[in-house]
């Protein structure tokens, strides 16, 4: 009887050991695919200048959180041809990328003219596409207070 429940306890804990493994692999193989995507995303748009990315990216339903900005992609649309109106595509340059949830969050180094901006730009993915944004923007001055690169 008692080798029975050891056995028993035995194999419920490895299948629940192996059901949270699993758990595990399917969030870290969401996280993964999140960042891939968002990062797609922020080349061919940003990077590559293709207006068409917004479509292929983002939910019908889109929140913007820049006070710039309304919500909704048409109105995206609207803002990045005014932005990208005589600009080169270029690679875009991705510091770090990191995901937690439904969240990714980038840290950028752009170019703004003969200025240099940190950006981080957060986005919540829902269903495969990015339906929400939040950026924060600050222009990299030419000296700093210490010696920590903002990069």
């Amino acid at each position: 009887m008692k080798t029975t429940f050891i056995t028993l306890l035995l194999f419920f804990s490895v299948f629940t050991l192996s059901a949270q493994i699993s758990d595990c692999d399917t969030m870290m193989q969401t996280l993964e695919k999140n960042k891939k995507m968002v990062a797609r995303f922020y080349q061919e748009l940003f990077g590559d200048k293709n207006i068409e990315a917004i479509d292929k990216y983002i939910g019908d339903k889109y929140i913007q959180h820049n006070p710039l900005l309304p919500d909704g992609k048409e109105h995206l649309k609207e803002a990045v041809k005014v932005w990208f109106k005589g600009a080169p595509k270029e690679k875009v340059d991705i510091q770090r990328i990191a995901a937690d949830g439904d969240l990714v969050y980038l840290h950028i180094r752009a170019k703004a003219g003969d200025k240099v901006r940190a950006i981080v730009d957060i986005f919540r993915i829902e269903n495969d596409k990015i339906v929400e944004h939040w950026d924060v923007i600050q222009e990299v001055p030419e000296k700093s207070a210490n010696n920590h690169p903002m990069f």
